[in-house]
């Protein structure tokens, strides 16, 4: 799927499930979505997993991450809970090791377009690029100063890596 598409499909989520507004209420979308959620000692190598069967699912977070990761990975979950599960009676496992906020050498290849495409989907649902937009002209904010992009950090719950990450791909920062 295109990032356009990407984009437009989290925004239909978001307000289909009654929570587009800042900050995004990442577990209410997940709740909409008759997803369970469950915080739990994963390891430090491991920062979440979806379990589907049908068109029920759970997801499970990494409870020794900090919240705004917690958050992403409640993110991405969901959005292989939207792109790439089948809903069939046979179950469907994702794990996910890692979530990565920058390109690694794998999504750089497109060897994992499915992890690619989750992180995409899942940075448009917790940052849609209408709110973004609005948060940056409602409070006159200038991206070339540090500043705005912690603000804008803190006012949509996410890591300052995260929204820097974001304002790139949407093309609103060098």
């Amino acid at each position: 799927m295109n990032r356009e598409n990407l984009e437009t499909r989290a925004e239909k989520t978001l307000r289909d499930t009654g929570t587009y507004r800042v900050p995004i209420a990442i577990d209410i979308v997940a709740q909409r979505l008759k997803l369970t959620m469950e915080a739990a000692a994963l390891g430090e190598n491991v920062s979440g997993m979806l379990i589907v069967k049908g068109e029920r699912g759970a997801i499970g977070y990494n409870s020794a991450h900090a919240r705004v990761r917690q958050r992403f990975t409640i993110s991405h979950e969901i959005a292989h809970y939207l792109l790439h599960a089948k809903k069939s009676q046979k179950p469907q496992l994702f794990i996910d090791r890692h979530v990565t906020f920058r390109r690694d050498e794998n999504s750089s290849t497109g060897v994992d377009r499915d992890e690619v495409e989750a992180n995409q989907l899942g940075a448009a649902l917790l940052m849609p690029r209408g709110l973004v937009q609005q948060e940056i002209q409602k409070h006159d904010l200038n991206l070339d100063d540090e500043e705005a992009i912690s603000l804008l950090a803190k006012r949509f719950h996410v890591s300052t890596a995260a929204m820097s990450n974001r304002l790139v791909n949407l093309r609103m920062l060098r």
